[in-house]
């Protein structure tokens, strides 16, 4: 998808178009009571000139005062109902258009969740944004104000042209004498706006993706001192933005009066011509100023055709993108005869597996070991090594390549992501929390979990204590990513989310690396109850924190090179060895500065 934002589509494409269509289904009688309206609408714009021509040939050049006020009443009471049909018709489009965006964004946003962590690594967040956000719009401004008023379009320049034919076909000929001319106008404005909103679309996909990096790294953005650095950056891409919609301004600019001018071209010449056959009898008065009426809304369907050739290249473009996302297959998804076992034991096994982000770089290579029941187990290792390779695998964010990996003698392949997703809770060392109450980030939405649950859980872990202290204590609300608490309390939130699922299978992935020491007491002991009886496989960073654990394993670039207790690894004096004396000698060093 880096280049997708240069995608430069058709004009028209059928194949798209039919897609798009079949998402109207729920909705098509909304579109043709829309349509029906749009239609009625204009076929009352058309009624105007023809009662002005009759107002003046048969009531006021005869002086007939009454036929005249019986021509107003028509005219006032048709005046309303181009005013009802077009408050209907937009009314009408404008919700199908709404609902019509709220059901393809809800399918993009639940195609997003169900791909895999190696989708989110090759495609930046802000344009996938996008593609919910401008791109869908644009999706919806096609229906609303692009197909439906095509139709009125359409249907009023035929009845015009009707009306012009019926009125005069003489004075008709010379006002379709200047259709050539804004065929070539029109032609031109198209092939250059067109390239004009392609660059819109790539440079505001880009401005959300740079947005939303440097707003998720401000920290590392203000450490490093990057702000004007960053700043210069988006400077230049908000600058190519603003220049590709200065073009479509140009463009516009000098297209809609390019069309008046040759609309005012020719109503002169129907003034002149008409003006010539009026004085030799060959036309009435009324019919002339009819007919000028009629000349003068000639050019604006032919305007607003134009508008919508450019609403309808751009749905074009962004349904081919959006439809571009919806088709990415889902990499990992359950077999259709998905195991489901209720509740597991916690037995896991790696039987040779090896795994690669990026073939042929393996990650993991031959990679062996087993837990049982309640068993816990330590992953140590240098950066690199491949530790938090094994988590990722073992929850199926990702696939491995090569080997087998089984959860309770079943190959994690043939469960059911949610069977076995269900028996697992993982605590990361960056610990996310959503908008929403502390209660709401401990039961992430599952309503079930009651808030006597909640707090039983908070207190097993020790969350319980700072909590209470909150202003609304459990229904205090936490702020994007939970800025208003410390890191420790934040990874004890963490803890009491894991426990209160109930999980067979704990995954802890360096909980206690970035909280001081008085903290880590309290994550310690919290650790013990979480997981007492339960399959925990730890990702460690302080040796010192993992004595207690059933078995250490150590990575080294990708394969097992040592396993067995703390004891054990220390006595053999091996790589394990190595790293306790490397982190010892660090912390002999801190303390005595």
């Amino acid at each position: 998808m880096i280049h997708e934002d240069e995608i430069s589509g058709k004009a028209y494409d059928a194949r798209l178009m039919k897609r798009l269509l079949s998402y109207t289904t729920p909705y098509r009688r909304l579109i043709f009571f829309g349509v029906f309206l749009t239609l009625v609408a204009s076929f009352l714009q058309l009624a105007g000139p023809y009662l002005t021509k009759m107002a003046i040939d048969k009531y006021i050049a005869n002086k007939q005062l009454s036929g005249l006020y019986y021509i107003l009443v028509i005219y006032f009471f048709v005046l309303v109902l181009v005013f009802v049909t077009q408050y209907g018709q937009l009314y009408v489009t404008q919700y199908f258009g709404q609902q019509l965006m709220r059901d393809i964004r809800l399918k993009i946003f639940k195609h997003i969740q169900s791909l895999s962590l190696a989708f989110f690594d090759r495609n930046p967040i802000g344009r996938l944004m996008t593609r919910v956000t401008s791109d869908v719009e644009a999706m919806n401004q096609m229906f609303t104000q692009g197909i439906v008023s095509i139709f009125g379009d359409i249907f009023l320049l035929a009845g015009i042209i009707i009306a012009l034919l019926y009125l005069d076909l003489r004075l008709a000929l010379w006002i379709f004498l200047v259709i050539p001319i804004l065929f070539v106008i029109t032609i031109l404005f198209r092939m250059r706006v067109r390239n004009a909103f392609r660059l819109i679309r790539k440079w505001i996909a880009r401005i959300n993706s740079y947005v939303q990096e440097n707003i998720t790294g401000m920290p590392i953005v203000q450490v490093f001192n990057r702000v004007n650095k960053n700043y210069s950056r988006f400077s230049e891409i908000n600058y190519q933005h603003t220049q590709a919609h200065v073009k479509t301004v140009f463009y516009f600019a000098i297209f809609y009066p390019a069309v008046e001018l040759v609309g005012a071209f020719a109503i002169a010449l129907v003034i002149w011509r008409g003006g010539i056959f009026k004085i030799e009898g060959l036309t009435t008065f009324g019919a002339l100023v009819a007919f000028i009426q009629y000349a003068q809304m000639f050019f604006r369907p032919i305007s607003d055709l134009s508008e919508k050739y450019n609403i309808l290249q751009q749905a074009m473009a962004s349904s081919e993108r959006v439809f571009k996302l919806l088709d990415t297959p889902v990499s990992i998804q359950s077999p259709t005869d998905a195991r489901q076992v209720d509740p597991i034991n916690g037995k896991i096994e790696f039987r040779n597996v090896s795994f690669s982000y990026n073939e042929p770089e393996f990650v993991l290579k031959d990679v062996s070991f087993s837990l049982n029941p309640g068993e816990s187990v330590a992953i140590v290792g240098h950066t690199g090594a491949g530790k938090t390779s094994l988590i990722n695998i073992l929850g199926r964010q990702y696939d491995f390549q090569r080997g087998d990996l089984l959860v309770d003698n079943i190959s994690i392949k043939d469960w059911s992501l949610d069977a076995l997703r269900s028996q697992m809770a993982v605590v990361l060392q960056d610990v996310f929390l959503f908008s929403g109450t502390v209660a709401d980030n401990i039961r992430l939405g599952n309503q079930h979990i009651s808030m006597d649950t909640i707090e039983w859980a908070a207190r097993q872990v020790n969350a319980h204590r700072f909590i209470k202290n909150l202003p609304e204590q459990y229904l205090t609300p936490v702020k994007e990513r939970g800025t208003m608490l410390s890191m420790g309390q934040k990874q004890l939130i963490s803890f009491a989310r894991a426990l209160v699922v109930n999980p067979r299978i704990l995954i802890l992935d360096e909980a206690t690396s970035s909280v001081d020491t008085e903290t880590e007491v309290l994550i310690q002991d919290a650790l013990k109850k979480l997981m007492a009886k339960r399959t925990s496989l730890i990702i460690a960073h302080r040796l010192s924190t993992i004595k207690h654990v059933d078995k250490i394993i150590v990575m080294h670039k990708g394969t097992i090179r040592e396993s067995g207790t703390h004891q054990e690894l220390l006595e053999r004096k091996g790589l394990y060895h190595q790293l306790y004396l490397l982190q010892y000698q660090s912390q002999e060093s801190t303390f005595s500065r």
